[in-house]
Protein backbone atom coordinates (compact mmCIF):
# COMPACT_ATOMS: atom_id res chain seq x y z
CA UNK A 1 0.00 0.00 0.00
CA UNK A 2 2.65 2.14 1.14
CA UNK A 3 4.53 1.56 -2.79
CA UNK A 4 1.41 2.17 -4.14
CA UNK A 5 1.30 5.67 -2.33
CA UNK A 6 4.95 6.57 -3.00
CA UNK A 7 4.33 5.65 -6.84
CA UNK A 8 1.59 8.29 -6.73
CA UNK A 9 3.01 10.78 -5.12
CA UNK A 10 6.37 10.61 -7.21
CA UNK A 11 3.62 10.61 -10.71
CA UNK A 12 2.01 13.63 -9.05
CA UNK A 13 5.94 15.15 -9.00
CA UNK A 14 6.74 13.97 -12.59
CA UNK A 15 3.11 15.18 -14.33
CA UNK A 16 3.54 18.65 -12.48
CA UNK A 17 7.47 19.42 -14.01
CA UNK A 18 5.76 17.56 -16.96
CA UNK A 19 3.21 20.52 -17.30
CA UNK A 20 5.50 23.05 -16.11
CA UNK A 21 7.35 22.19 -19.07
CA UNK A 22 4.74 22.75 -21.40
CA UNK A 23 2.84 25.80 -19.42
CA UNK A 24 5.30 27.96 -18.08
CA UNK A 25 4.27 30.29 -15.42
CA UNK A 26 3.68 33.68 -16.66
CA UNK A 27 6.13 36.05 -15.43
CA UNK A 28 5.41 39.39 -14.11
CA UNK A 29 7.07 41.18 -16.83
CA UNK A 30 8.58 41.18 -20.18
CA UNK A 31 12.30 42.59 -20.09
CA UNK A 32 13.88 44.12 -23.03
CA UNK A 33 17.00 45.45 -23.34
CA UNK A 34 17.71 48.08 -25.97
CA UNK A 35 21.03 49.47 -27.73
CA UNK A 36 20.79 53.30 -29.14
CA UNK A 37 22.96 56.06 -29.07
CA UNK A 38 22.08 58.15 -26.52
CA UNK A 39 25.66 60.31 -26.57
CA UNK A 40 27.52 61.31 -29.48
CA UNK A 41 26.50 62.83 -32.53
CA UNK A 42 24.75 59.85 -33.31
CA UNK A 43 22.12 60.72 -30.72
CA UNK A 44 20.42 63.02 -33.04
CA UNK A 45 18.79 59.75 -34.27
CA UNK A 46 19.13 57.27 -30.89
CA UNK A 47 17.15 59.65 -28.72
CA UNK A 48 14.19 59.66 -30.58
CA UNK A 49 14.34 56.12 -30.67
CA UNK A 50 14.48 55.75 -27.07
CA UNK A 51 11.65 58.38 -26.40
CA UNK A 52 9.72 55.97 -29.47
CA UNK A 53 10.58 52.57 -27.17
CA UNK A 54 8.93 54.83 -24.02
CA UNK A 55 5.94 55.66 -25.62
CA UNK A 56 5.33 52.09 -26.96
CA UNK A 57 6.23 50.72 -23.93
CA UNK A 58 3.85 53.01 -21.86
CA UNK A 59 0.65 52.31 -24.05
CA UNK A 60 1.55 48.34 -24.39
CA UNK A 61 1.32 48.42 -20.64
CA UNK A 62 -1.90 50.42 -20.59
CA UNK A 63 -3.77 48.13 -22.63
CA UNK A 64 -2.33 44.90 -20.10
CA UNK A 65 1.45 44.51 -21.83
CA UNK A 66 2.39 41.59 -23.95
CA UNK A 67 0.20 38.42 -23.65
CA UNK A 68 -1.00 40.02 -20.55
CA UNK A 69 2.44 41.17 -19.16
CA UNK A 70 3.91 44.40 -18.83
CA UNK A 71 7.15 45.41 -20.25
CA UNK A 72 10.10 46.72 -18.78
CA UNK A 73 13.21 48.48 -20.58
CA UNK A 74 16.20 48.71 -20.30
CA UNK A 75 18.84 50.89 -22.41
CA UNK A 76 22.21 50.69 -23.29
CA UNK A 77 24.14 53.14 -25.09
CA UNK A 78 26.11 53.05 -27.73
CA UNK A 79 28.02 56.06 -27.68
CA UNK A 80 30.01 54.51 -25.36
CA UNK A 81 31.98 52.66 -27.52
CA UNK A 82 32.41 49.17 -28.53
CA UNK A 83 34.16 47.31 -25.26
CA UNK A 84 31.51 49.15 -23.04
CA UNK A 85 28.50 48.06 -25.39
CA UNK A 86 29.77 44.27 -25.18
CA UNK A 87 30.26 44.65 -21.55
CA UNK A 88 26.98 46.40 -21.06
CA UNK A 89 25.13 44.24 -23.06
CA UNK A 90 26.45 41.14 -21.10
CA UNK A 91 25.11 42.77 -18.08
CA UNK A 92 22.03 42.90 -19.05
CA UNK A 93 21.25 39.89 -20.88
CA UNK A 94 23.22 37.67 -18.13
CA UNK A 95 22.59 39.96 -14.69
CA UNK A 96 19.59 41.87 -15.61
CA UNK A 97 17.64 38.27 -17.24
CA UNK A 98 16.15 40.23 -20.13
CA UNK A 99 13.80 38.21 -22.07
CA UNK A 100 14.75 39.89 -25.72
CA UNK A 101 17.21 42.56 -27.24
CA UNK A 102 16.60 45.28 -29.33
CA UNK A 103 20.23 46.02 -30.80
CA UNK A 104 21.16 47.96 -32.62
CA UNK A 105 21.37 51.20 -34.40
CA UNK A 106 25.45 50.78 -35.66
CA UNK A 107 25.92 48.22 -38.09
CA UNK A 108 29.42 47.72 -36.30
CA UNK A 109 27.52 47.41 -33.34
CA UNK A 110 25.31 44.81 -34.69
CA UNK A 111 28.67 42.75 -35.96
CA UNK A 112 29.78 42.58 -32.02
CA UNK A 113 26.55 41.80 -30.53
CA UNK A 114 24.98 39.77 -32.99
CA UNK A 115 27.48 36.52 -32.22
CA UNK A 116 26.77 37.26 -28.42
CA UNK A 117 23.14 37.24 -28.76
CA UNK A 118 23.80 33.62 -30.52
CA UNK A 119 26.05 32.48 -27.80
CA UNK A 120 23.76 33.69 -25.53
CA UNK A 121 20.72 32.34 -26.40
CA UNK A 122 18.70 35.39 -26.61
CA UNK A 123 16.54 36.63 -28.91
CA UNK A 124 17.37 39.50 -30.48
CA UNK A 125 16.06 41.98 -33.09
CA UNK A 126 18.57 43.97 -34.95
CA UNK A 127 16.34 47.05 -34.97
CA UNK A 128 18.26 49.31 -37.02
CA UNK A 129 21.56 48.44 -38.51
CA UNK A 130 21.93 48.03 -42.40
CA UNK A 131 24.38 45.80 -43.18
CA UNK A 132 23.35 43.30 -45.52
CA UNK A 133 26.34 41.04 -45.18
CA UNK A 134 25.58 40.23 -40.96
CA UNK A 135 22.57 37.62 -42.00
CA UNK A 136 24.27 36.69 -45.02
CA UNK A 137 27.03 35.32 -43.92
CA UNK A 138 25.90 32.92 -41.52
CA UNK A 139 22.05 31.41 -40.40
CA UNK A 140 21.25 32.63 -36.98
CA UNK A 141 18.53 31.03 -34.84
CA UNK A 142 18.10 33.80 -32.57
CA UNK A 143 18.92 36.93 -34.31
CA UNK A 144 16.23 38.47 -36.69
CA UNK A 145 16.48 41.81 -38.67
CA UNK A 146 13.35 43.95 -38.06
CA UNK A 147 13.56 45.89 -41.03
CA UNK A 148 15.11 46.21 -44.64
CA UNK A 149 19.00 45.82 -45.05
CA UNK A 150 21.21 48.25 -47.34
CA UNK A 151 20.56 46.11 -50.60
CA UNK A 152 16.97 47.31 -50.88
CA UNK A 153 17.47 50.37 -49.42
CA UNK A 154 20.54 51.68 -51.60
CA UNK A 155 18.82 49.72 -54.77
CA UNK A 156 15.87 51.99 -54.18
CA UNK A 157 17.40 55.42 -54.03
CA UNK A 158 19.52 54.22 -57.18
CA UNK A 159 16.48 53.41 -59.22
CA UNK A 160 14.64 56.80 -58.11
CA UNK A 161 17.89 58.66 -59.27
CA UNK A 162 17.73 56.59 -62.85
CA UNK A 163 14.10 57.03 -63.10
CA UNK A 164 14.43 60.52 -62.61
CA UNK A 165 17.84 61.71 -63.95
CA UNK A 166 18.66 59.34 -66.35
CA UNK A 167 21.49 61.14 -68.04
CA UNK A 168 24.05 61.89 -65.55
CA UNK A 169 27.73 60.69 -66.16
CA UNK A 170 29.78 61.09 -63.08
CA UNK A 171 29.19 59.95 -59.67
CA UNK A 172 31.22 60.63 -56.42
CA UNK A 173 30.56 58.91 -52.96
CA UNK A 174 31.19 60.72 -49.14
CA UNK A 175 30.39 57.52 -47.13
CA UNK A 176 31.51 56.96 -43.21
CA UNK A 177 34.32 54.56 -43.09
CA UNK A 178 32.73 52.01 -41.29
CA UNK A 179 30.97 48.94 -42.05
CA UNK A 180 27.62 50.75 -43.18
CA UNK A 181 29.84 53.44 -45.16
CA UNK A 182 32.04 50.86 -47.31
CA UNK A 183 28.97 48.06 -47.83
CA UNK A 184 26.37 50.72 -48.55
CA UNK A 185 28.59 51.63 -51.23
CA UNK A 186 29.47 48.60 -52.65
CA UNK A 187 26.08 47.68 -53.06
CA UNK A 188 25.01 50.83 -54.98
CA UNK A 189 27.79 50.66 -57.24
CA UNK A 190 27.84 47.20 -57.96
CA UNK A 191 23.88 47.94 -58.77
CA UNK A 192 25.04 51.04 -61.02
CA UNK A 193 27.99 49.43 -62.85
CA UNK A 194 25.29 47.03 -63.61
CA UNK A 195 22.02 48.87 -64.92
CA UNK A 196 24.33 51.88 -66.24
CA UNK A 197 27.98 50.91 -66.68
CA UNK A 198 29.01 53.87 -68.74
CA UNK A 199 28.79 55.93 -65.82
CA UNK A 200 31.97 57.20 -64.34
CA UNK A 201 33.00 57.36 -60.64
CA UNK A 202 35.58 60.19 -59.77
CA UNK A 203 36.16 59.79 -56.37
CA UNK A 204 35.79 57.56 -53.65
CA UNK A 205 35.88 59.66 -50.53
CA UNK A 206 35.60 57.81 -46.84
CA UNK A 207 36.43 59.96 -44.07
CA UNK A 208 36.21 58.90 -40.38
CA UNK A 209 33.31 58.46 -38.32
CA UNK A 210 31.90 61.41 -36.24
CA UNK A 211 34.33 63.97 -38.44
CA UNK A 212 33.62 67.64 -37.51
CA UNK A 213 35.10 68.95 -40.85
CA UNK A 214 34.40 68.02 -44.11
CA UNK A 215 36.24 71.13 -46.09
CA UNK A 216 39.07 68.84 -47.90
CA UNK A 217 35.89 66.48 -49.22
CA UNK A 218 34.01 69.25 -50.37
CA UNK A 219 37.13 71.12 -52.33
CA UNK A 220 37.48 68.23 -54.09
CA UNK A 221 34.20 67.42 -55.19
CA UNK A 222 33.85 71.08 -56.63
CA UNK A 223 36.70 70.98 -58.46
CA UNK A 224 35.74 67.31 -60.13
CA UNK A 225 32.02 68.71 -60.18
CA UNK A 226 30.67 65.02 -60.62
CA UNK A 227 26.90 65.17 -61.89
CA UNK A 228 26.02 63.23 -59.09
CA UNK A 229 26.97 63.06 -55.07
CA UNK A 230 26.07 60.52 -53.47
CA UNK A 231 26.09 59.30 -49.34
CA UNK A 232 24.80 57.12 -47.30
CA UNK A 233 25.91 59.25 -44.05
CA UNK A 234 23.43 59.69 -41.01
CA UNK A 235 23.03 61.33 -38.05
CA UNK A 236 25.43 64.88 -36.88
CA UNK A 237 27.52 63.38 -39.86
CA UNK A 238 25.13 64.10 -42.42
CA UNK A 239 23.92 67.39 -41.01
CA UNK A 240 27.87 68.51 -40.74
CA UNK A 241 28.02 67.37 -44.32
CA UNK A 242 25.24 68.97 -45.75
CA UNK A 243 25.81 71.75 -44.02
CA UNK A 244 29.12 72.52 -45.15
CA UNK A 245 28.90 71.83 -48.53
CA UNK A 246 25.63 73.86 -49.01
CA UNK A 247 27.63 76.92 -47.86
CA UNK A 248 30.22 76.42 -50.35
CA UNK A 249 27.85 75.97 -53.03
CA UNK A 250 28.31 72.37 -53.85
CA UNK A 251 24.43 71.19 -53.02
CA UNK A 252 23.79 73.59 -56.08
CA UNK A 253 26.56 72.45 -58.33
CA UNK A 254 25.52 68.24 -58.24
CA UNK A 255 22.52 66.50 -57.68
CA UNK A 256 22.66 65.40 -53.87
CA UNK A 257 21.43 61.82 -53.39
CA UNK A 258 21.04 61.58 -49.14
CA UNK A 259 20.98 57.65 -49.54
CA UNK A 260 19.10 58.00 -45.96
CA UNK A 261 18.83 60.96 -45.07
CA UNK A 262 14.81 61.00 -43.94
CA UNK A 263 15.80 61.46 -40.73
CA UNK A 264 18.07 65.16 -40.89
CA UNK A 265 15.43 67.15 -42.59
CA UNK A 266 13.91 68.41 -39.95
CA UNK A 267 17.35 69.39 -38.32
CA UNK A 268 18.77 71.01 -41.04
CA UNK A 269 15.89 73.19 -41.52
CA UNK A 270 16.31 75.99 -44.36
CA UNK A 271 20.23 74.63 -44.65
CA UNK A 272 18.54 71.33 -47.29
CA UNK A 273 17.46 73.19 -50.44
CA UNK A 274 15.27 72.12 -52.85
CA UNK A 275 15.88 69.19 -55.33
CA UNK A 276 18.05 66.59 -53.21
CA UNK A 277 16.59 63.29 -53.75
CA UNK A 278 16.50 61.65 -50.13
CA UNK A 279 15.71 57.99 -49.21
CA UNK A 280 13.75 57.19 -45.63
CA UNK A 281 15.11 53.13 -44.93
CA UNK A 282 11.81 51.87 -45.59
CA UNK A 283 8.60 53.41 -45.96
CA UNK A 284 9.30 55.80 -42.99
CA UNK A 285 7.61 59.73 -43.43
CA UNK A 286 5.50 60.73 -40.99
CA UNK A 287 3.40 62.33 -43.85
CA UNK A 288 3.45 58.58 -45.52
CA UNK A 289 1.18 59.18 -48.54
CA UNK A 290 -0.80 55.86 -48.07
CA UNK A 291 -1.31 56.43 -43.96
CA UNK A 292 -1.43 60.36 -43.76
CA UNK A 293 -5.25 60.53 -43.10
CA UNK A 294 -5.24 57.13 -41.17
CA UNK A 295 -6.39 58.21 -37.37
CA UNK A 296 -3.78 55.92 -35.68
CA UNK A 297 -0.99 57.38 -37.60
CA UNK A 298 -1.58 60.90 -36.65
CA UNK A 299 -2.34 60.50 -33.57
CA UNK A 300 0.67 58.62 -33.04
CA UNK A 301 3.00 61.41 -34.84
CA UNK A 302 1.14 64.09 -32.91
CA UNK A 303 1.87 62.31 -29.64
CA UNK A 304 5.46 62.08 -30.38
CA UNK A 305 5.41 65.49 -31.74
CA UNK A 306 4.12 66.90 -28.22
CA UNK A 307 6.74 64.34 -26.33
CA UNK A 308 9.74 65.42 -28.23
CA UNK A 309 9.04 68.77 -30.47
CA UNK A 310 9.50 66.74 -33.64
CA UNK A 311 7.98 64.83 -36.04
CA UNK A 312 8.91 60.95 -36.22
CA UNK A 313 11.96 59.97 -38.30
CA UNK A 314 12.85 56.32 -39.19
CA UNK A 315 14.78 55.09 -36.08
CA UNK A 316 11.19 55.90 -34.27
CA UNK A 317 9.33 53.80 -37.03
CA UNK A 318 12.40 50.91 -36.81
CA UNK A 319 11.70 50.88 -32.90
CA UNK A 320 7.67 50.29 -33.90
CA UNK A 321 8.30 47.79 -36.20
CA UNK A 322 10.79 46.04 -33.24
CA UNK A 323 7.99 46.25 -30.58
CA UNK A 324 5.57 44.70 -33.08
CA UNK A 325 7.43 41.96 -34.52
CA UNK A 326 8.18 40.64 -30.67
CA UNK A 327 4.59 41.32 -29.53
CA UNK A 328 3.23 39.37 -33.25
CA UNK A 329 5.66 36.60 -31.85
CA UNK A 330 4.59 36.43 -28.45
CA UNK A 331 1.46 35.92 -29.78
CA UNK A 332 1.50 33.17 -32.07
CA UNK A 333 3.61 31.39 -29.67
CA UNK A 334 1.28 31.81 -26.90
CA UNK A 335 -1.73 30.64 -28.99
CA UNK A 336 0.03 27.42 -30.79
CA UNK A 337 0.71 26.66 -26.73
CA UNK A 338 -2.22 26.36 -26.71
CA UNK A 339 -3.03 29.61 -24.32
CA UNK A 340 -0.58 28.74 -22.28
CA UNK A 341 2.96 31.07 -21.48
CA UNK A 342 5.92 29.90 -23.74
CA UNK A 343 9.11 29.18 -23.50
CA UNK A 344 11.72 31.24 -24.56
CA UNK A 345 12.43 28.92 -27.57
CA UNK A 346 8.95 28.86 -28.62
CA UNK A 347 8.65 32.40 -29.22
CA UNK A 348 12.01 32.26 -31.04
CA UNK A 349 10.35 29.30 -33.39
CA UNK A 350 7.42 31.52 -33.98
CA UNK A 351 9.13 34.86 -34.59
CA UNK A 352 10.59 33.08 -37.97
CA UNK A 353 8.56 33.92 -41.15
CA UNK A 354 6.19 36.12 -39.13
CA UNK A 355 4.02 39.22 -40.92
CA UNK A 356 3.38 42.13 -38.81
CA UNK A 357 2.40 45.57 -39.81
CA UNK A 358 2.66 48.45 -37.22
CA UNK A 359 0.17 50.64 -38.97
CA UNK A 360 2.77 53.01 -39.52
CA UNK A 361 3.58 51.72 -43.59
CA UNK A 362 3.47 48.82 -45.00
CA UNK A 363 3.43 44.99 -43.47
CA UNK A 364 7.00 43.15 -43.10
CA UNK A 365 7.46 40.13 -42.94
CA UNK A 366 10.87 38.37 -41.33
CA UNK A 367 11.65 35.84 -44.37
CA UNK A 368 12.16 32.10 -42.41
CA UNK A 369 14.99 31.32 -44.31
CA UNK A 370 17.64 34.02 -43.08
CA UNK A 371 15.57 35.94 -40.38
CA UNK A 372 15.87 38.93 -42.71
CA UNK A 373 12.77 41.54 -42.86
CA UNK A 374 11.13 42.62 -46.28
CA UNK A 375 10.09 46.43 -45.49
CA UNK A 376 9.53 48.64 -48.35
CA UNK A 377 11.28 51.30 -49.49
CA UNK A 378 10.13 54.88 -49.69
CA UNK A 379 12.55 57.71 -51.72
CA UNK A 380 11.61 61.28 -52.86
CA UNK A 381 12.75 64.64 -53.66
CA UNK A 382 13.24 68.14 -51.37
CA UNK A 383 10.29 70.32 -51.66
CA UNK A 384 9.14 73.43 -50.30
CA UNK A 385 5.74 73.71 -49.02
CA UNK A 386 4.37 76.54 -47.52
CA UNK A 387 3.10 75.73 -43.54
CA UNK A 388 6.28 73.76 -42.63
CA UNK A 389 9.97 75.20 -41.86
CA UNK A 390 12.06 72.38 -43.35
CA UNK A 391 11.46 70.83 -46.74
CA UNK A 392 9.00 67.76 -47.44
CA UNK A 393 9.47 65.03 -49.23
CA UNK A 394 7.81 64.87 -52.89
CA UNK A 395 7.52 62.66 -56.39
CA UNK A 396 7.61 59.67 -53.70
CA UNK A 397 7.78 56.50 -54.96
CA UNK A 398 7.31 53.17 -53.05
CA UNK A 399 9.34 50.43 -53.61
CA UNK A 400 8.18 46.56 -53.59
CA UNK A 401 10.63 44.67 -51.09
CA UNK A 402 10.27 41.72 -53.19
CA UNK A 403 11.36 43.31 -56.61
CA UNK A 404 14.05 45.16 -54.55
CA UNK A 405 16.05 42.55 -52.18
CA UNK A 406 18.37 39.49 -53.15
CA UNK A 407 17.04 36.37 -52.75
CA UNK A 408 17.44 34.29 -49.38
CA UNK A 409 20.81 32.54 -49.58
CA UNK A 410 22.00 34.52 -52.68
CA UNK A 411 24.99 36.79 -51.65
CA UNK A 412 23.63 40.99 -52.34
CA UNK A 413 26.50 41.88 -54.70
CA UNK A 414 26.29 38.91 -56.68
CA UNK A 415 22.77 39.38 -57.07
CA UNK A 416 23.38 42.37 -58.21
CA UNK A 417 25.71 41.46 -61.05
CA UNK A 418 23.25 39.87 -62.39
CA UNK A 419 20.56 43.21 -63.03
CA UNK A 420 20.13 44.01 -66.11
CA UNK A 421 19.76 47.74 -68.00
CA UNK A 422 15.40 47.53 -68.28
CA UNK A 423 15.33 46.73 -64.66
CA UNK A 424 14.65 50.31 -63.78
CA UNK A 425 11.71 49.88 -65.82
CA UNK A 426 9.63 48.37 -63.29
CA UNK A 427 6.16 50.10 -62.35
CA UNK A 428 6.35 52.10 -59.07
CA UNK A 429 3.74 54.53 -57.54
CA UNK A 430 4.31 57.98 -57.43
CA UNK A 431 2.77 60.42 -54.34
CA UNK A 432 3.00 63.87 -54.53
CA UNK A 433 4.05 66.16 -51.17
CA UNK A 434 0.52 66.56 -50.04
Amino acid sequence: MQFLKTAVAAGLVVAAFTGTSLAQTKPSELKIGITTFLSGPASVFGVPAKAAAEMIAADLNKKGGIGGVPVKLSFIDEGAGGEALVSNYRRVVQDEKVDATFASISSGSCTQLVPIAEDLKVMNFMWDCGAASILETKKYRYNFRTQANGTPEMLAVLLYLLKTKPDFKTIAVVNQDYAWGRESWEIFSTALKAMKPDVQVVAELFPKFGAPDYSTEVSRLLALRPDVVLTTSWGGDLDTLVRQAGQRGLLQQSTFVLGIGESSIQRLGKDLPEGLIVGARGDHWFLHPEKKNDAAFKAFNEAFKAKTGAWPIYPVYHMAQAFKALETAYDKAIKSNGGNWPTREQVVDATAGTEFATGFGRPITLRPEDNQGLEAQLVGVTKSVPGYDFKLLDNMMIFDPKMITNPAGVRSVEWLKTLKPDFVKMDVPTFKAQ
